[in-house]
């Protein structure tokens, strides 16, 4: 898995629903080593609202064989050209906690990482169904967390049916990312990360659950009126 990808798009609703219920397989694009389609959700929101149930906003976090690849995507596939109209990073992995299998192979962490440069986090889980509701009520405080911390310049959560769920954040430094998560940050309740760990530990929501860490190497486009989102992006 040479280059990940996470793509944020404004799509047709019936091309969102397409894109989660037939994904793209890699026998039609060649250098696609797997790729996971979500509809986008807002942090922090009721979960029976319009913004928990954003149709129009596609989200897709891919792995890639090389950047050749992902521009053949964007020129030949229909889908592609949807997601080229939106905004993407093109990510270098380093380090993984947690295990997916579509993921499998990827090290626990690869070379030394700098605390002051920028880093994006992507978590993927499959829910066991019964633990939605713990779910909830631990996850909420930590959307809300990240949501509205200040080292984070973008910070989202996908979903797609029946059991699936992402969240994903960019984040200025490393540094503010890895406080946020140990509880060290100077905001109110910074706790609510460690605590909702702690209880996962405890009794696990998931059966698979894996966070992927990334060194962001190029941005494109834009989301809602948005450019530069990576900090120092070229």
């Amino acid at each position: 898995m040479k280059v990940f990808t996470l793509h944020l798009a404004k799509s047709s609703i019936g091309k969102t629903l397409s894109a989660m219920l037939f994904p793209q397989q890699r026998a039609s694009n060649p250098g696609l080593i797997h790729a996971e389609f979500l509809r986008q959700m807002k942090l922090g929101a009721p979960i029976l609202s319009h913004s928990r149930m954003q149709l129009h906003n596609l989200v897709m976090f891919a792995a890639w064989e090389s950047q050749d690849a992902i521009d053949a995507f964007f020129a030949h596939s229909p889908l592609g050209q949807v997601l080229s109209a939106g905004w993407h990073v093109r990510l270098e992995f380093m380090r993984r906690w947690g295990h997916v299998s579509e993921f499998d192979g990827l090290p626990a962490s690869v070379g030394e990482q700098d605390l002051d440069c920028p880093v994006i986090a992507f978590t993927l889980a499959r829910m066991k169904l019964l633990q939605v509701p713990r779910f909830i009520h631990w996850g909420r405080p930590v959307e809300e967390l990240v949501r509205d911390h200040p080292g984070a310049t973008l910070a989202g959560a996908a979903v797609r049916l029946p059991n699936t769920v992402a969240t994903f954040s960019v984040w200025k430094t490393l540094r503010e990312m890895t406080e946020m998560v140990r509880g060290h940050s100077q905001v109110p309740k910074p706790h609510r990360h460690a605590d909702a760990m702690v209880e996962r530990e405890r009794k696990d929501f998931h059966y698979e659950f894996t966070t992927l860490r990334f060194k962001p190497l190029a941005e494109f486009g834009e989301w809602e009126g948005r450019t530069n989102i990576v900090p120092n992006s070229k």
